[in-house]
């Protein structure tokens, strides 16, 4: 039997050996692993002392200090009455509807359009030059300039011959610089119908009793998301103060890892796919680069503000928790469900107890005694607040019928027009 099991049988020991030894020199010296042991280990020979080595790396000692009463500004930012009317603007579009156009044949800005095509370069398709039933919006800036350019003033069901240059930076190798030869046939032409802004369109989209009473519920929503962003910048202060004054290396191995948890984000939400194509090598490591600055500071923020918590005994309670997520639940409106759901895995209430003791943890570092007010904002800040007319919580406010239409088309029974696209 030793013959035969021998050699699985000793591996079996080992393994066990080495388990047993080091989870007790780790538990011994209060050490805590970021990284999977490397192990060395010596042939286990009856009757001979077994030794081993192990390698890995261990979050590193930390000394926090001065990190009580941290000085940050507070800008002061009102919401303005053009956010108000872009935010209504918006939630009027995401109710148009589509209606073929009675009157005319021709092509014009601002049409959505229903189109065949068929590229080619000097006479010999190429690879995503062809489509069918496509939809598009005509000067949306969803197609490159050019061939929206191109196809207005075209007749409807009139097979036409186009020609677009495509620039010199394009990202395919294969089009960049050259003139490529379309065979396009308009199928149908739509144009955008919007509903009238009065006190019936509040009363069926914002569940509200008149347009003025819609009108305080955008700015009351839009003033909630401003003081989001303002919390949230007075985060990122407290964050940059506490790595100033505590300087460290954090383990190599928990940059890494975060640095792939940013760029799978990035990926999967499409950014690192560009609709004309994937990114070429340069560009995603040029990405990561950027990603890995980023996870940096993550680490050392969540390594900082760890060992604050931990000195000062800061937590947070199951109730508490619950209380978060019984919140988000009546939040998420119709994807309550799902929430619930998500929430009730012991795992992402994990995630969010550490993230409510982060904030906590923050909001101990700085109080009102010293929060400095301010009237001129820094432009890091105003760049968040331009963007405040395209919030998350609009884009979900606003059940975006119309351009929600256009992905369905365009996935379900349209081609994929890979190479009208502009090159990002």
């Amino acid at each position: 039997m030793q013959g035969i099991y021998g050699d699985e049988l000793k591996g079996q020991v080992q393994s066990q050996l080495v388990e047993e030894s080091l989870g007790e020199v780790i538990k011994e010296r209060g050490l805590q692993i970021v990284s999977r042991p490397e192990i060395e280990a010596n042939d286990l020979v009856e009757g001979s002392p077994f030794s081993f080595s192990a390698v890995f790396e261990i979050k590193p000692p930390i000394e926090v200090k001065d990190y009580l009463g941290i000085e940050v500004e507070k800008v002061k930012l009102v919401v303005t009455d053009d956010q108000v009317d872009e935010a209504l603007r918006r939630l009027q579009e995401s109710h148009a509807r589509l209606e073929p156009v009675e009157n005319r044949t021709i092509v014009q800005p601002g049409d959505f359009i229903t189109l065949d095509f068929e590229g080619s370069i000097a006479g010999k398709p190429f690879q995503g030059g062809k489509g069918e039933n496509y939809f598009l919006e005509v000067g949306g800036g969803q197609a490159l300039p050019q061939f929206e350019e191109a196809v207005i003033g075209l007749t409807q069901g009139v097979p036409t011959k186009i020609q677009v240059a495509y620039p010199e930076n394009y990202s395919n190798n294969e089009l960049a610089g050259k003139t490529v030869d379309f065979s396009v046939v308009v199928r149908e032409i739509k144009q955008k119908v919007l509903p009238e802004l009065d006190d019936d369109f509040a009363k069926d989209h914002g569940e509200c009793g008149s347009l003025g009473e819609l009108k305080t519920a955008i700015r009351k929503r839009l003033e909630n998301e401003l003081e989001h962003i303002q919390q949230e910048e007075l985060k990122e202060q407290i964050i940059g103060r506490l790595i100033e004054t505590c300087s460290f290396a954090p383990p190599p191995t928990m940059v890494e890892r975060q640095t792939r948890y940013l760029m799978e984000r990035y990926q999967n939400r499409g950014i690192g796919q560009s609709v004309s194509g994937p990114q070429t090598p340069p560009a995603l490591e040029e990405t990561r680069k950027a990603l890995e600055g980023r996870a940096l500071r993550q680490v050392q923020a969540t390594l900082l503000v760890e060992k604050i918590s931990q000195l000062e005994n800061i937590g947070v309670s199951d109730k508490e928790v619950q209380e978060r997520v019984d919140n988000l639940t009546r939040a998420a409106g119709e994807r309550a469900k799902t929430v619930r759901e998500a929430y009730s895995r012991p795992d992402t209430r994990d995630d969010l107890r550490a993230q409510m003791v982060f904030d906590r943890t923050l909001g101990f570092c700085s109080n009102e005694r010293s929060l400095r007010r301010s009237m001129r904002p820094p432009q890091r800040l105003m760049n968040k607040v331009k963007r405040l007319k395209c919030s998350l919580w609009l884009r979900s406010f606003l059940r975006n019928e119309l351009y929600s239409y256009c992905r369905r088309a365009n996935g379900t029974r349209g081609a994929r027009l890979r190479h009208i696209f502009p090159a990002t």
